[in-house]
């Protein structure tokens, strides 16, 4: 297959809905063929609310061809927010360097500071590219899985404590509160706002009964949000998952979080519902621990990598 000109790169602030659907069908042929999505749950929501304002979309098409095959999105930070970078290249058209015109793409667009890019899956073929154009690997974050087939204790009663369910309409300040408070040094889910929350609870995975609040002297102290993703091409059965856990730094070390965990896990084994999932910061000793303790397995990584010093596009080696 013809190697597409290297101006086949283009970009745009808004995607068409065609555009939109072509980076979706992209992103699920290469699915099947990794076994891990290129884009996360942050990039699928950009494409659906065209990234209010905050993304930069990158496509790739042959020469005279309206066929997206390729695609990156930058989403552009400021202050402690970061500028990160994500890319998946059709299968069918892979090796023919459209990876490194995408990641190029990324470089060229940030005019200063710190560029950083998720890697899914943690494949090699990402781990030579990033080392080809200067970075360097920064963070991993692991997913973890364990079956729902055995008992799952009861939840620990916490002195002074109560659990319930999130109520839509009322609960959504106070627990942004809380998300922030708990995940103060977490970027991404600790900057959560009103709108990206509204975003999440507009999806259809979205289930109250699912997100456990606890709250202490009626002050809302933790949370568990779980989530079940449907059967799909890579896993044949429904999978749950803790989507977030958060306990308010004032609450932490009480065994809290186990308490929520345990509550979480059995909501999901009550829906019959065989195994769960979750990610964990590879560098998250407690939580690895804890985890662990739980029958839960290390099965994949994210990893997202970094090239620093970018000016004006910055250089490629």
């Amino acid at each position: 297959m013809s190697q597409p000109q290297r101006d086949a790169v283009t970009s745009s602030d808004r995607l068409t809905a065609a555009e939109r659907a072509q980076v979706e069908a992209v992103d699920r042929a290469a699915t099947v063929v990794d076994g891990v999505s290129a884009l996360d749950d942050q990039a699928r929501l950009d494409l659906q609310y065209d990234g209010a304002g905050t993304v930069r979309h990158f496509v790739v098409r042959p020469p005279g061809d309206d066929a997206l095959i390729g695609y990156a999105a930058l989403r552009r930070g400021s202050g402690i927010h970061l500028t990160v970078g994500q890319l998946v290249v059709d299968p069918r058209h892979r090796g023919n360097g459209l990876g490194t015109d995408l990641l190029r793409a990324l470089i060229a667009a940030v005019d200063s500071g710190s560029l950083r890019v998720w890697a899914h899956g943690d494949h090699p073929a990402a781990r030579r590219l990033a080392d080809r154009l200067g970075f360097v690997r920064v963070r991993e974050l692991r997913q973890l899985r364990a079956a729902l087939d055995g008992p799952i204790a009861p939840p620990t009663p916490q002195p002074g404590v109560t659990l319930r369910t999130f109520r839509v309409g009322q609960d959504e300040d106070a627990w942004l509160a809380v998300n922030a408070a708990a995940f103060r040094e977490h970027l991404e889910q600790g900057a959560m706002t009103a709108a990206d929350l509204a975003q999440r609870m507009a999806q259809p995975w979205f289930d109250p009964a699912g997100f456990f609040l606890a709250q202490r002297g009626g002050e809302l102290v933790g949370f568990h949000w779980t989530k079940v993703h449907p059967a799909h091409t890579t896993s044949r059965d429904a999978l749950g998952e803790i989507h977030v856990l958060g306990v308010h730094p004032n609450a932490q070390g009480s065994g809290l979080g186990k308490t929520l965990t345990m509550i979480g896990l059995r909501h999901l084994q009550n829906r019959g519902l065989g195994e769960v999932m979750l990610y964990v910061e590879s560098d998250n000793a407690a939580a690895l621990s804890l985890y662990q303790r739980l029958g839960f397995r290390h099965v994949s990584s994210d990893v997202m990598y970094e090239r620093r010093g970018l000016a004006n596009g910055g250089s490629a080696r």
